[in-house]
């Protein structure tokens, strides 16, 4: 009879599995040919063509995954660092200052959280991108998103959790001045938190879609250039597989470089909760 131990480790594996299968197949299709790629049964092991399906990616002049890249990567830091920095500044203030219309803004910050911007605020957003002539421009992608209104949200309620008031208070009474409060007791107790919603943004603004096709036309973010990877009248597989495969070396390095801050920040919160 199993014991509940060998059973949760059972289910974790198996859990693991699943979870990363899609994974491992992106890349083995990556590693073979087309012909590899519709065999019945489908191929589970890598082959020997992914070197040569790297350098077709990248020299795809219809794709431009290279500029793609660059482009996605250019985007991605620029909105990250904002939204941290910009909701790590606002949730201090709106947890840990008094001042007048407090709570009120932090509930108009809340309330933009419940209206799907990104639907209904497409076309007038296009044409004022339109009237400033940013249309093809980073700047078209990158300034919409400098600021989130779940970051500041994280964020107010990461440090009302995290840095007592009365530490405050008593920071204050020694003299220290409201940014360097900020600096020095704030954003060193708030660090988990940060590494949390950098790596959420990040990712997030990495694999966005739908904005840079409509704004970015001839200057691809990496998402685009995959789209644009697939032939024009067949489905090259290997192509888009080689191109997500790529797309996501990004993202697992960001994780590796933040993970023990993300788990210590998850595990500090499971902890408080």
């Amino acid at each position: 009879m199993w014991d509940a131990t060998l059973l949760t480790k059972v289910m974790l594996a198996f859990t693991i599995i699943l979870s990363a299968f899609p994974i491992y197949y992106m890349i083995v299709i990556a590693t073979r040919t087309n012909s590899d790629a519709v065999d019945v049964p489908p191929p589970l092991l890598p082959g020997g063509n992914l070197g040569e399906n790297i350098v077709r990616v990248l020299n795809d002049p219809d794709a431009q995954f290279v500029t793609g890249l660059t482009n996605s990567a250019i985007v991605a830091v620029s909105v990250t660092v904002s939204v941290v920095i910009i909701s790590t500044m606002a949730g201090f203030a709106f947890a840990r200052l008094r001042f007048r219309g407090n709570r009120v803004l932090l509930l108009a910050v809340l309330l933009t959280m419940m209206v799907p911007i990104q639907q209904m605020g497409v076309v007038p957003l296009y044409r004022v991108m339109v009237e400033l002539e940013w249309t093809g421009q980073l700047k078209a992608v990158i300034l919409p998103y400098l600021l989130n209104a779940f970051g500041v949200f994280l964020m107010t309620q990461y440090t009302e959790q995290a840095v007592p008031g009365e530490l405050v208070e008593a920071a204050r009474v020694d003299g220290a001045s409201t940014l360097r409060i900020w600096w020095n007791i704030v954003l060193p107790a708030v660090r988990p938190g940060m590494a949390v919603l950098g790596i959420n943004t990040f990712m997030i603004t990495w694999n966005d879609f739908m904005w840079p096709l409509i704004v970015l036309a001839g200057n691809p973010t990496v998402q685009v250039a995959i789209r644009n990877l697939n032939a024009q009248h067949s489905t090259d597989y290997v192509m888009i597989f080689t191109g997500t495969t790529l797309s996501v070396l990004p993202l697992i390095i960001v994780f590796l470089v933040f993970g023990r801050q993300i788990i210590g920040g998850l595990m500090e919160g499971a902890v408080k909760a």
